[in-house]
């Protein structure tokens, strides 16, 4: 079992000190020109900036919210790579709450998990979670008039949750979906993701790159970090030429693995 943690860990998401050297070294063929977003950069406290488009903009206001929830739970759904475990990190820091794994939570003494914490996130809650100790966590931060803020890539509706004392709890919980990144939220998060590699991205480059990914977070994510890679490894700017390529190999991969399965 991994013991609940107040701290949240120190992370950065790219090793830009590692390259620094080498992206001196590279310059754009496509000076970047200003792109219009209407997107509002919320920091997140320790983590990176939070951006806050229509597909997340509901949740966003629920974390603002608190703490003056109407109900001791909220639930953020969403598909993988959605923010929601970003998000809950965020209210995380403000509320000096403690975090855990549902996986984690099989036998665990629901005292001793949560000590004096006034606040708990659970995530992946839908993945098969220990209900009783659930259930007793619940009832324990209800009590103290503390707050707990599980994540899944369901409604609490769908769950398999067969204990009803736990079943009816989630019931009444605050339920918020997050969804896919927007045109908006896309186009923001790469150039985010660019930015922090020290890559200058072109409207073209922006523009070729969305239609062909996969809206989540992770996806955009693990396509800069390739990007970044040939770059770096062939010592070439990033050009569309080179984004082109990049996403074509990663398609045929895709490919590859599916043929396989």
């Amino acid at each position: 079992m991994t013991r609940a943690t107040n701290n949240p860990a120190n992370e950065t998401d790219n090793p830009v000190a590692d390259v620094q050297d080498d992206r001196a070294a590279i310059t754009p063929e496509v000076a970047p020109q200003q792109l219009p977003l209407a997107l509002e950069l919320r920091p997140a406290l320790g983590r990176d900036d939070f951006m806050v488009a229509q597909c997340n903009r509901e949740a966003v206001a629920w974390i603002d919210q608190w703490p003056n929830w109407p109900v001791p739970a909220l639930c953020l759904y969403g598909p993988k790579g959605c923010g929601k475990s970003h998000l809950a990190e965020v209210w995380r820091a403000r509320s000096a709450a403690l975090s855990v794994a549902a996986g984690d939570l099989g036998g665990v003494d629901p005292d001793a998990l949560l000590g004096d914490a006034q606040g708990l996130v659970i995530e992946d809650a839908d993945g098969g979670l220990d209900e009783t100790v659930c259930f007793h966590l619940y009832n324990m931060l209800k009590e103290r008039g503390g707050h707990l803020l599980l994540t899944a890539t369901l409604p609490p509706a769908r769950w398999k949750v067969t204990l009803p004392d736990l079943k009816s709890r989630l019931g009444a919980a605050l339920v918020c979906e997050i969804s896919p990144p927007d045109d908006d939220l896309m186009v923001g998060l790469l150039l985010k993701l660019f930015a922090d590699r020290q890559i200058q991205a072109g409207p073209q480059t922006i523009s070729y790159i969305l239609p062909r990914i996969e809206r989540s977070f992770v996806a955009l994510t693990d396509l800069v970090a390739a990007i970044d890679r040939r770059a770096l490894a062939e010592k070439r700017a990033v050009t569309l030429p080179l984004v082109r390529s990049v996403m074509e190999d990663i398609q045929m991969a895709i490919g590859h693995g599916n043929r396989a399965d």
